[in-house]
């Protein structure tokens, strides 16, 4: 009688054990099981948020959930990107951004985050040539002729910049040919490229993307590119090195980051997701159609969070060579 009694008294404690077992794996389901938010820190049409919903087309795909844009933009990107440092690390919240996680630290921007502490990084995504452009109505053909004219005319020229990613190239420009020209700054990609179309603004340093139907279109002009070696997506565009400036050499790049204590894992699983995506030569050859340059070379969370880092060194040795501040 009592071994019967102790027999099922283990049958019970045994289902009691598995019935805890199944219920705490019902609160920690296997990532991803719901939809998840790729935040783009800036406004909707600029390079980022258009590599941003090709990207998260794909990953929704391959992680067989809705992958969603959030668009957050402020501040130079920190305001979308303050967001994703204290959201929940559980891997559905997300942030895209580039050079401006560099260019903010370079400038000195107080920010209510510090991304090397507070994001984690996960893969890059691309690179983005960008375009020394003006309007096509101004009488400049050539980075030569616009260093001419700036000299003859100091002060006159002025410059549009929606992000420190657009002024710090150009203020390295006017620092390496000793020009001067005005800074004008706008809240959004979309509202500077409206007023360097009406005129407003002679000129701009642009990310590709954004521009490039304009360039197409005949509305604007490209005077010369900013990296040191002829773009594989743009390959009629002369760089600025070349075309007078030598030693000018500027990129933007961009990535993928989550929240710092995301586990490993979700790290590890969306590195591969990303990098098997910008690998694959269907989305390389529509990275190329809109501006982008695929990632040569390791991408990894730590060679991507590496990049970063010497990123910072560079421009912070800019930022103070031309004295600048952030506004």
């Amino acid at each position: 009688m009592r071994s019967a009694w102790l027999s099922g008294l283990k049958t019970v404690a045994t289902l009691a054990a598995v019935f805890v077992c199944l219920n705490g794996h019902a609160q920690e389901p296997l990532w991803p099981n719901r939809l998840i938010k790729l935040v783009v820190p800036y406004t909707p049409g600029g390079g980022t948020d258009i590599l941003g919903r090709m990207l998260g087309r794909r990953l929704s795909d391959a992680l067989s959930v809705s992958v969603v844009i959030e668009n957050r933009p402020g501040s130079d990107g920190s305001i979308g990107t303050d967001a994703v440092a204290k959201a929940q690390p559980d891997g559905y919240t997300l942030l895209i951004d580039g050079t401006s996680q560099a260019y903010n630290v370079a400038f000195g921007k107080k920010l209510p985050y510090l991304s090397s502490r507070d994001l984690a990084p996960v893969a890059q995504t691309a690179n983005q040539q960008v375009l020394l452009i003006v309007n096509a109505k101004v009488p400049i053909q050539s980075v030569q002729q616009l260093i001419d004219y700036a000299h003859a005319h100091p002060g006159k020229l002025s410059y549009g910049a929606s992000s420190n990613a657009n002024v710090l190239p150009m203020e390295l420009f006017k620092i390496l040919t000793k020009t001067d020209i005005v800074h004008v700054p706008y809240r959004g990609s979309g509202p500077m490229l409206n007023d360097l179309l009406g005129g407003q603004v002679e000129l701009s340093m642009s990310g590709a993307a954004a521009p490039l139907p304009h360039v197409r279109a005949g509305s604007l002009r490209v005077l010369g590119l900013g990296d040191d070696h002829r773009s594989t997506s743009l390959p009629e565009f002369p760089t600025i090195a070349e075309s007078g400036v030598p030693g000018f050499q500027t990129l933007q790049w961009s990535g993928v980051y989550a929240p710092a204590a995301t586990p490993k894992p979700i790290i590890e699983r969306l590195n591969r997701e990303i990098v098997a995506i910008v690998k694959d030569p269907i989305f390389i050859k529509q990275m190329v159609e809109v501006g982008f340059d695929p990632v040569s070379g390791p991408n990894t969370p730590e060679a991507w969070g590496a990049l970063v880092a010497g990123e910072v060194s560079k421009w912070s040795a800019i930022v103070k060579q031309a004295g600048l501040k952030a506004e």
